[in-house]
């Protein structure tokens, strides 16, 4: 029989997360959503043909989601993930899987708040999972089996790739691919105003950096050694190789790192605010 999927919270990534669940050929009879207004399990249940249900209208609707769900995806903002758990811990079958998708928030802080030997899985996802692409780091908790870590494993590689770590590394990758997006889309947006001050008109510099950074990306996803292209392209007294030693001058990668630094620290000061 096909387990039910919950998704408690189903904002963009979740959304994500269930339209790449459906597009593989799960059955959305088999989804349960709970959202915090009716606008919006409306529009989930005529977008995916799920069963949605605003907390709003049902105060239980998230234990009644959960109860019936063999895997359960914490969906909610991280503020909400340990009461959300508390909330449905008693409604739980021992057997379910709980997923928590909510940055900064420890395992131990989610299984606490759990039935002992709940199978407890952490994700890490980005903002391209939106489009396919995504990137999601994953941290098994101490009663997740290996069954359980493929699951997450083949839940996630539906919108992109996934990697499992420990849990002491999941920040760090958050760091590098959760943050990660924004950091290339700050490059674009630099690369864009770069053309403009060359005379380009905006329109064309915006056009022709977010075409040159998704062309190498894709190249990069086929395999290719990120060093080995850098120096493909720039050919000895060449102009793109002037460009790089400016950038190495100026401290580019020093600038990279210290940013990723701050992220990371950024992270541990909100774990410590959520307690």
């Amino acid at each position: 029989m096909t387990p039910t999927i919950a998704f408690l919270g189903c904002g963009s990534m979740s959304e994500a997360i269930l339209a790449g669940l459906l597009a593989t050929g799960f059955s959305p009879h088999h989804v349960r959503a709970t959202v915090r207004t009716r606008e919006r399990a409306a529009w989930l249940a005529e977008r995916h043909g799920v069963a949605a249900v605003a907390t709003d209208a049902d105060p239980d609707a998230n234990r009644a989601a959960a109860g019936a769900a063999g895997l359960v995806v914490l969906g909610v903002k991280p503020a909400l993930v340990r009461p959300v758990a508390v909330e449905i811990a008693s409604a739980l079958d021992p057997q379910a899987l709980v997923l928590s998708v909510a940055g900064a928030v420890p395992l131990a802080s989610v299984e606490s708040a759990l039935p002992a030997g709940q199978p407890v899985v952490r994700a890490m996802p980005n903002t391209p999972s939106r489009i396919g692409y995504g990137v999601t780091a994953l941290a098994a908790g101490a009663h997740a089996s290996a069954a359980d870590r493929r699951r997450a494993h083949d839940l996630f590689t539906t919108v992109g790739w996934a990697v499992e770590v420990p849990e002491e590394q999941i920040d760090a990758v958050g760091t590098l691919s959760g943050s990660g997006p924004a950091y290339v889309f700050y490059l674009t947006e630099a690369m864009a105003e770069a053309g403009v001050r060359l005379g380009l008109p905006a329109e064309l510099a915006r056009e022709l950096a977010a075409r040159t950074v998704a062309g190498a990306g894709r190249m990069l996803v086929d395999g290719a050694d990120p060093t080995a292209l850098r120096r493909a392209v720039s050919s000895p007294q060449g102009s793109t190789e002037r460009a790089i030693a400016t950038f190495e001058q100026r401290g580019l990668p020093d600038i990279v790192a210290a940013g990723a630094a701050a992220a990371a620290a950024r992270t541990a000061e909100i774990t410590r605010e959520l307690g």
